[in-house]
Protein backbone atom coordinates (compact mmCIF):
# COMPACT_ATOMS: atom_id res chain seq x y z
CA UNK A 1 0.00 0.00 0.00
CA UNK A 2 2.58 2.48 0.99
CA UNK A 3 4.93 1.33 -1.99
CA UNK A 4 8.87 2.35 -1.64
CA UNK A 5 7.64 5.24 0.22
CA UNK A 6 8.01 4.52 4.44
CA UNK A 7 5.98 4.84 7.02
CA UNK A 8 7.82 7.54 8.65
CA UNK A 9 7.61 9.35 5.21
CA UNK A 10 4.01 9.43 4.72
CA UNK A 11 3.17 10.20 8.43
CA UNK A 12 5.16 13.48 7.68
CA UNK A 13 3.29 13.88 4.04
CA UNK A 14 0.11 13.75 5.39
CA UNK A 15 0.66 15.62 8.48
CA UNK A 16 0.93 12.48 10.73
CA UNK A 17 0.81 13.12 14.35
CA UNK A 18 2.71 10.92 17.37
CA UNK A 19 -0.43 9.10 19.44
CA UNK A 20 1.56 9.92 22.61
CA UNK A 21 2.01 13.74 22.65
CA UNK A 22 0.68 15.05 19.35
CA UNK A 23 4.20 15.57 18.12
CA UNK A 24 4.13 16.32 14.00
CA UNK A 25 5.93 13.42 12.57
CA UNK A 26 5.93 9.47 12.93
CA UNK A 27 2.79 8.13 14.24
CA UNK A 28 4.64 7.26 17.75
CA UNK A 29 7.84 9.91 17.91
CA UNK A 30 11.14 8.34 20.21
CA UNK A 31 10.05 9.45 23.39
CA UNK A 32 6.99 8.37 23.66
CA UNK A 33 8.39 4.85 22.45
CA UNK A 34 11.14 5.00 24.94
CA UNK A 35 8.17 5.19 27.76
CA UNK A 36 6.34 2.31 26.94
CA UNK A 37 6.18 -0.60 29.66
CA UNK A 38 9.89 -1.92 29.41
CA UNK A 39 9.14 -5.60 30.94
CA UNK A 40 5.76 -7.34 30.55
CA UNK A 41 4.50 -8.93 34.25
CA UNK A 42 2.06 -11.41 34.79
CA UNK A 43 -1.55 -10.63 34.37
CA UNK A 44 -4.32 -13.32 35.06
CA UNK A 45 -7.57 -11.62 35.01
CA UNK A 46 -10.21 -11.69 37.81
CA UNK A 47 -11.66 -14.50 38.05
CA UNK A 48 -9.22 -16.09 35.89
CA UNK A 49 -10.49 -19.29 33.67
CA UNK A 50 -9.73 -22.35 35.29
CA UNK A 51 -6.50 -24.06 34.11
CA UNK A 52 -5.79 -21.32 32.59
CA UNK A 53 -1.26 -21.00 32.06
CA UNK A 54 0.46 -18.07 32.86
CA UNK A 55 -0.23 -14.61 30.99
CA UNK A 56 2.04 -11.94 30.63
CA UNK A 57 1.70 -8.52 29.07
CA UNK A 58 3.26 -5.08 29.30
CA UNK A 59 0.90 -2.71 30.93
CA UNK A 60 -2.89 -2.18 31.28
CA UNK A 61 -5.28 -1.57 28.16
CA UNK A 62 -4.94 2.15 28.58
CA UNK A 63 -3.93 5.47 27.56
CA UNK A 64 -1.36 5.07 25.08
CA UNK A 65 -0.91 1.14 24.18
CA UNK A 66 -4.60 1.09 23.97
CA UNK A 67 -3.97 4.37 21.20
CA UNK A 68 -1.47 1.89 19.51
CA UNK A 69 -3.47 -1.74 19.55
CA UNK A 70 -6.74 0.18 17.85
CA UNK A 71 -4.87 2.53 15.90
CA UNK A 72 -2.86 -0.50 14.15
CA UNK A 73 -6.24 -2.63 14.28
CA UNK A 74 -8.85 -0.54 13.23
CA UNK A 75 -7.33 2.10 11.86
CA UNK A 76 -4.80 0.37 10.13
CA UNK A 77 -1.78 2.25 11.31
CA UNK A 78 1.03 -0.15 9.66
CA UNK A 79 3.64 1.84 11.25
CA UNK A 80 2.55 0.71 14.51
CA UNK A 81 3.53 -2.69 14.07
CA UNK A 82 7.17 -2.27 15.06
CA UNK A 83 6.28 -1.13 18.27
CA UNK A 84 3.64 -3.42 19.02
CA UNK A 85 5.98 -5.89 18.06
CA UNK A 86 8.34 -4.90 20.48
CA UNK A 87 5.81 -4.62 22.83
CA UNK A 88 4.97 -8.27 22.52
CA UNK A 89 8.49 -9.60 22.52
CA UNK A 90 8.97 -8.58 26.02
CA UNK A 91 5.60 -9.79 26.86
CA UNK A 92 7.01 -12.96 25.66
CA UNK A 93 10.52 -12.39 27.23
CA UNK A 94 8.82 -12.76 30.57
CA UNK A 95 6.65 -15.64 29.79
CA UNK A 96 10.17 -17.06 29.13
CA UNK A 97 12.35 -15.71 31.32
CA UNK A 98 13.38 -18.71 32.87
CA UNK A 99 14.81 -20.37 30.08
CA UNK A 100 18.09 -20.58 28.68
CA UNK A 101 18.46 -17.49 26.36
CA UNK A 102 21.15 -18.81 24.18
CA UNK A 103 18.75 -22.50 24.33
CA UNK A 104 18.54 -23.87 20.97
CA UNK A 105 15.04 -25.05 21.56
CA UNK A 106 13.18 -22.60 19.78
CA UNK A 107 10.00 -20.50 21.08
CA UNK A 108 7.46 -20.84 19.33
CA UNK A 109 4.91 -18.15 18.88
CA UNK A 110 0.92 -18.88 18.05
CA UNK A 111 -0.97 -16.09 17.32
CA UNK A 112 -4.64 -15.77 17.93
CA UNK A 113 -7.02 -16.78 15.28
CA UNK A 114 -8.48 -13.40 13.89
CA UNK A 115 -12.15 -13.82 11.91
CA UNK A 116 -12.24 -13.93 8.41
CA UNK A 117 -14.53 -11.20 7.96
CA UNK A 118 -12.64 -9.45 9.90
CA UNK A 119 -9.88 -9.50 8.27
CA UNK A 120 -11.07 -8.52 5.30
CA UNK A 121 -12.97 -5.50 6.94
CA UNK A 122 -9.80 -4.41 7.72
CA UNK A 123 -7.69 -5.12 5.42
CA UNK A 124 -4.81 -7.16 7.44
CA UNK A 125 -4.60 -9.38 10.27
CA UNK A 126 -2.94 -7.46 12.98
CA UNK A 127 -2.57 -10.42 15.28
CA UNK A 128 -0.35 -11.88 12.72
CA UNK A 129 1.52 -9.37 11.77
CA UNK A 130 2.22 -8.36 15.36
CA UNK A 131 3.06 -11.59 16.40
CA UNK A 132 5.94 -11.87 13.28
CA UNK A 133 7.64 -8.73 14.21
CA UNK A 134 7.63 -10.28 17.83
CA UNK A 135 9.42 -13.08 16.69
CA UNK A 136 11.83 -10.84 14.28
CA UNK A 137 12.54 -8.83 17.81
CA UNK A 138 13.25 -11.99 19.82
CA UNK A 139 15.81 -13.52 17.33
CA UNK A 140 17.64 -10.07 17.27
CA UNK A 141 17.74 -10.32 21.16
CA UNK A 142 19.21 -13.95 20.37
CA UNK A 143 16.23 -16.31 21.37
CA UNK A 144 15.68 -18.59 18.89
CA UNK A 145 11.97 -17.77 18.01
CA UNK A 146 9.33 -18.54 15.23
CA UNK A 147 5.80 -17.98 14.20
CA UNK A 148 3.43 -21.12 13.73
CA UNK A 149 -0.24 -20.55 12.39
CA UNK A 150 -1.28 -23.71 14.67
CA UNK A 151 -4.94 -21.94 15.71
CA UNK A 152 -8.03 -21.86 13.35
CA UNK A 153 -11.41 -20.60 13.88
CA UNK A 154 -14.66 -22.65 13.28
CA UNK A 155 -17.19 -21.07 11.64
CA UNK A 156 -20.09 -19.20 13.64
CA UNK A 157 -17.83 -17.08 16.11
CA UNK A 158 -19.27 -13.71 16.85
CA UNK A 159 -17.83 -10.80 17.35
CA UNK A 160 -16.62 -10.49 21.43
CA UNK A 161 -16.63 -6.60 21.61
CA UNK A 162 -19.69 -6.10 24.09
CA UNK A 163 -20.12 -9.64 25.64
CA UNK A 164 -20.14 -10.62 28.91
CA UNK A 165 -17.24 -12.65 30.05
CA UNK A 166 -19.97 -15.19 30.43
CA UNK A 167 -21.02 -14.59 26.87
CA UNK A 168 -17.30 -14.71 25.72
CA UNK A 169 -17.01 -17.97 27.04
CA UNK A 170 -19.61 -18.88 25.25
CA UNK A 171 -19.27 -17.65 22.25
CA UNK A 172 -15.83 -19.33 22.24
CA UNK A 173 -16.27 -22.85 23.55
CA UNK A 174 -14.99 -25.22 21.16
CA UNK A 175 -14.12 -22.39 18.73
CA UNK A 176 -10.64 -23.40 18.14
CA UNK A 177 -9.10 -25.87 15.98
CA UNK A 178 -5.60 -27.12 15.66
CA UNK A 179 -5.21 -28.97 12.01
CA UNK A 180 -3.26 -32.22 12.10
CA UNK A 181 -1.50 -30.88 9.57
CA UNK A 182 0.07 -28.13 10.79
CA UNK A 183 1.37 -29.73 13.64
CA UNK A 184 2.76 -31.68 11.46
CA UNK A 185 4.65 -29.02 9.82
CA UNK A 186 5.91 -27.37 13.18
CA UNK A 187 6.87 -30.70 14.32
CA UNK A 188 9.56 -31.00 11.11
CA UNK A 189 10.83 -27.09 12.11
CA UNK A 190 10.84 -27.66 15.57
CA UNK A 191 10.45 -31.63 17.25
CA UNK A 192 10.96 -29.63 20.63
CA UNK A 193 9.94 -26.37 21.06
CA UNK A 194 8.22 -23.89 24.07
CA UNK A 195 5.21 -23.25 22.77
CA UNK A 196 3.25 -19.31 23.41
CA UNK A 197 -0.14 -17.84 22.59
CA UNK A 198 0.00 -14.64 21.19
CA UNK A 199 -2.81 -12.04 21.37
CA UNK A 200 -3.34 -8.03 21.44
CA UNK A 201 -4.92 -7.95 24.66
CA UNK A 202 -6.12 -10.54 27.30
CA UNK A 203 -9.80 -9.06 28.70
CA UNK A 204 -11.63 -12.13 30.65
CA UNK A 205 -9.39 -15.01 29.59
CA UNK A 206 -11.69 -16.64 27.65
CA UNK A 207 -10.27 -16.70 24.09
CA UNK A 208 -6.68 -17.30 25.69
CA UNK A 209 -8.35 -20.57 27.44
CA UNK A 210 -10.03 -21.91 24.50
CA UNK A 211 -7.10 -21.07 21.95
CA UNK A 212 -4.97 -23.11 25.03
CA UNK A 213 -7.80 -25.76 24.93
CA UNK A 214 -7.34 -26.61 21.35
CA UNK A 215 -3.44 -27.06 21.14
CA UNK A 216 -3.49 -29.34 23.80
CA UNK A 217 -5.90 -31.20 22.55
CA UNK A 218 -3.32 -31.41 19.17
CA UNK A 219 -0.50 -32.61 21.93
CA UNK A 220 0.87 -29.09 21.63
CA UNK A 221 0.06 -27.23 25.17
CA UNK A 222 1.36 -23.76 25.51
CA UNK A 223 3.82 -22.88 28.15
CA UNK A 224 2.17 -19.07 28.34
CA UNK A 225 -0.20 -16.89 26.91
CA UNK A 226 1.55 -13.42 25.90
CA UNK A 227 -0.19 -9.90 25.03
CA UNK A 228 0.81 -6.36 24.52
CA UNK A 229 -1.92 -5.51 27.21
CA UNK A 230 -4.35 -6.20 29.75
CA UNK A 231 -7.65 -5.07 30.65
CA UNK A 232 -8.28 -4.65 34.22
CA UNK A 233 -11.65 -5.72 35.35
CA UNK A 234 -14.09 -3.12 37.07
CA UNK A 235 -14.26 -2.77 40.61
CA UNK A 236 -11.06 -5.30 40.45
CA UNK A 237 -7.65 -4.01 41.53
CA UNK A 238 -5.20 -4.09 38.65
CA UNK A 239 -2.27 -6.60 39.03
CA UNK A 240 0.18 -4.59 36.09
Amino acid sequence: MTGWLGDGFLDLFLGGACLGCDRPGRLLCRDCAAALPATGHCTPPTPTPPGLVPPFATGEYAGLLRDLVLGHKERRAHGLAAPLGRQLARAVGAAVAELAPGSAVPVVLVPVPSRAAAVRARGHDPTLTMTRRAARTLRDAGRSALVARLLRLRPGVADQAGLTAGERRDNLAGSMACPAGAVARLARRAPVAHVVVCDDVLTTGATAREAQRALAAAGVPPLAIATVAATARRGVPTKL
